[in-house]
């Protein structure tokens, strides 16, 4: 069984109230306090899925972030209760709704990437991941919209938009973005329509989301989560990971889902005394050296937060030191022709898996012939690029993927080690962008880059607000520091509670 290590002096706050099953505040509740409410007899998994459900036809024609309901979620969780009045409960996720990006493959649901493409007959069998999760006792509510092929098929995209399931919107002010592609995830836990969500990255589309949606998101290290059963776009890049109001329940997923599956061969890396759960102190910033990454590329306001954070860090007994990461040009300039090529790889081998286009080809073809896949990505010069990229043994293509992965180590190494860094941190993002179809997005998002091409962890918390729109500050360190990042973020948002429940406005001037 899995299980999370909960500090002694956090367990010592959730004292759990005798009118709990009335009182409970969704926006705030962590799945620790959930267990403890449900253990008590003063909440049921179906009570709890049962609010959920609600939440999400009360508030969703808002926000368009969920695709489908399972309807299968309210018998789960009566599963659930069961097991738990035998006795046989499965670890901290039994019970817990939870939402899944719709590029997740899901047994006998819809799993589109936002496609028209690929509606019609479900997945042959659950992702690796979502095994996982029902092994656990996850109640699995639904599917949550995405940028369509997780933003890699038009050359200017508006982040959140799909075919299937529509545009959505950022809760805190409902005419801005929520960036992408995992928008439906971090707006749905956002708004408090499930308690995690699962998002996918290949670079900045977990941890962009959950900044603009002041929620928490973390990228793994690449190969502690397997991509089996999960749309593509680069197999040196992406993965999958947790979105959530709070730290807690981001690292009692990640224990849940993280793991060997032998039809991922980047999980067979993972070292054996990786944590199986993640010890998080409020008190892990204390001498802990943090590289602060500032970015003004994102302007003074974004700068002004950074500040304010940098104080909440040193106040924790952190050592903030100014870094600048090197390679940045080079890195950027090398990243999207080497996508080019292992998307139309790793596309084409995901597609031979479900009905439908079997190729890109084809489904380029399926594009031209629909149009509502062109309402609002009206494009799709991505996937024409990508038809006509070098194929993945040629010599440039090779050449180019090894600098690229070598300069964002390097990045991140050489930093770590010339200032004897613990983490590096940066903004997240800058504050939301209005949505248009017509000019896409105004997509400068640079601090996700270094980590997301290493493959190393990139945890982001919220850090603070412009206006009525979250900043997120994100935690960086080597390969396999999942647990240092995550700790480092739980005492930044202990220290700070700097996030608040979104209020749907609908503009801002």
């Amino acid at each position: 069984m899995l299980r999370l290590v909960i500090p002694c002096v956090l367990l010592a706050t959730m004292a759990v109230p005798a009118n709990a099953s009335q009182g409970l505040d969704l926006d705030r509740a962590t799945i620790p306090e959930l267990q403890l409410r449900m253990d008590r007899g003063k909440l049921t998994a179906v009570e709890l899925t049962g609010r959920y459900l609600a939440r999400i036809r009360a508030v969703d024609d808002k926000l368009h972030s969920v695709i489908l309901v399972d309807p299968t979620a309210t018998e789960q969780a009566r599963a659930s209760d069961r097991r738990r009045r035998a006795g046989q409960l499965r670890g901290p996720l039994d019970g817990i709704p939870i939402l899944l990006k719709d590029n997740v493959d899901t047994r006998g649901l819809q799993t589109t990437a936002g496609s028209r493409a690929l509606l019609g007959t479900p997945p042959a069998k659950d992702a690796f991941q979502v095994q996982r999760l029902r092994a656990a006792g996850a109640v699995i509510l639904g599917k949550a919209n995405m940028s369509e092929w997780a933003n890699f098929r038009s050359a200017k995209p508006t982040s959140g938009w799909s075919a299937v399931g529509g545009q959505t919107n950022n809760p805190y002010v409902l005419d801005r973005n929520p960036c992408g592609s995992s928008s439906g995830s971090g707006a749905a836990v956002a708004a408090s329509l499930a308690q995690v969500a699962i998002g996918s990255e290949t670079d900045g589309s977990v941890v962009c989301p959950a900044g603009m949606t002041g929620v928490v998101g973390h990228k793994p290290t690449l190969g502690l989560v397997s991509r089996a059963g999960v749309v593509p776009i680069s197999a040196e890049q992406d993965t999958t990971g947790p979105m959530s109001r709070n730290v807690i329940d981001s690292a009692i997923t990640l224990a849940v889902i993280q793991g060997r599956d032998p039809a991922d061969a980047a999980t067979k890396a993972i070292p054996r005394d990786h944590p199986r759960h993640y010890r998080l102190s409020k008190d892990s910033l204390k001498g802990a050296r943090i590289g602060l990454w500032r970015l003004p590329v994102l302007g003074p306001d974004v700068d002004r937060v950074m500040t304010a954070a940098a104080a909440s860090l040193r106040a924790q007994g952190a050592h903030v030191i100014e870094v600048e990461m090197p390679y940045q040009q080079r890195i950027a300039e090398l990243e999207f022709p080497a996508l080019l090529t292992e998307f139309h790889r790793d596309i084409d081998k995901y597609l031979a898996t479900r009905n439908g286009p079997r190729d890109l080809a084809a489904l380029i073809e399926y594009n031209r012939n629909d149009p509502l896949e062109r309402t609002c990505f009206p494009g799709q010069e991505l996937f024409e690029m990508a038809l006509a990229a070098p194929g993945p043994n040629d010599p440039g293509y090779l050449a180019g993927r090894r600098e690229l992965t070598q300069l964002a180590k390097r990045s991140i190494d050489e930093t770590l080690a010339r200032h004897r860094l613990d983490a590096i941190a940066a903004p997240t993002n800058p504050p939301a962008w209005k949505t248009n179809c017509a000019t896409g997005d105004n997509d400068i998002i640079p601090s996700s880059t270094p980590a997301a091409v290493a493959g190393y962890p990139d945890v982001t918390v919220p850090a603070g607000f412009i206006g009525p729109l979250p900043v997120g500050i994100s935690f960086m360190a080597g390969r396999w520091a999942d647990g240092e990042v995550l700790s480092f973020a739980y005492a930044f948002e202990q220290a700070t509670h700097a996030r608040k429940a979104p209020k749907f406005l609908p503009t801002i001037g």
